[in-house]
């Protein structure tokens, strides 16, 4: 098939909703917000590719994602490649649910906390791994993990199907988010399996990273104050616990 051919044109206005056009290896589908009974087909492509250990882009509440099954080191092999990313900044992993986060991620009084108080939405906590996650290749630090319940519900819908998935933004490392369908299209062709994109007119993702907070020591430490900021964080710990500040993660 040709790179550009459109797959269920439309006339003008191009290819009708949910699906777009395949490109040499990555098919896109765009899906729309205000209509979840036509994300069926693109939802369905992208498990199917996340199963059998391919990538998947797709919209968050932050940032455009690229995911892949946390549990095939090959898989996430695959995606520390197509990001250029250094084994020093392991991937985070999220969940669909709070209940699926505690599955990968220990919790604390402190992780009690903040999840009920900001999950679904962007913050990440980094815990100490589970039996489950102990064995995931995500990067160098075995002993912990970033998780996140993302609020969009693109990536629920998406979660829901698959269970917990390896996320990071996509982008090439330390390079901005891609926000843009042809930025992405033309970054992760040759690598990703599926791209979900949005529509135009659709609300886009903030491009704010999530906050990070690192629950792994005796105190909790911030290491990257996003959307959720400092003092909204110390007032949702317990006892409005001391949180101190550490290096951040890049991208």
């Amino acid at each position: 098939m040709d790179a550009h051919r459109r797959r269920g044109a439309a006339g003008p206005r191009g290819p009708r909703p949910g699906r777009s056009r395949a490109t040499t290896m990555s098919t896109t589908f765009e899906l729309d917000p205000a209509r979840p009974d036509a994300w069926s087909e693109g939802i369905v492509a992208a498990a199917g590719a996340l199963e059998s250990g391919g990538l998947v882009v797709l919209p968050t509440e932050t940032v455009y994602g690229i995911a892949c099954r946390p549990d095939l080191s090959e898989a996430t092999g695959r995606l520390f490649a197509a990001k250029q990313r250094p084994g020093t900044l392991n991937l985070p992993i999220l969940a669909a649910t709070t209940d699926a986060a505690w599955l990968v991620g220990e919790r604390s009084r402190e992780a009690l906390a903040l999840a009920e108080r900001f999950w679904p939405g962007p913050l990440t906590l980094v815990l100490q791994r589970t039996e489950r996650s102990r064995p995931w290749q995500l990067g160098e630090l075995a002993d912990s993990v970033g998780v996140r319940v993302p609020s969009h519900a693109i990536a629920t819908a998406l979660l829901e199907r698959t269970g917990p998935l390896a996320m990071t933004s996509a982008n090439l490392s330390g390079q901005p988010p891609r926000s843009d369908r042809t930025l992405l299209e033309a970054t992760f062709v040759d690598t990703v399996a599926v791209i979900l994109v949005l529509p135009a007119g659709a609300p886009p993702p903030t491009g704010a990273s999530s906050t990070v907070v690192d629950l792994t020591s005796f105190a909790a430490r911030l290491l990257r104050e996003g959307p959720i900021g400092r003092d909204r964080l110390a007032e949702a710990l317990p006892s409005h616990g001391h949180l101190i500040t550490g290096e951040p993660p890049t991208a």
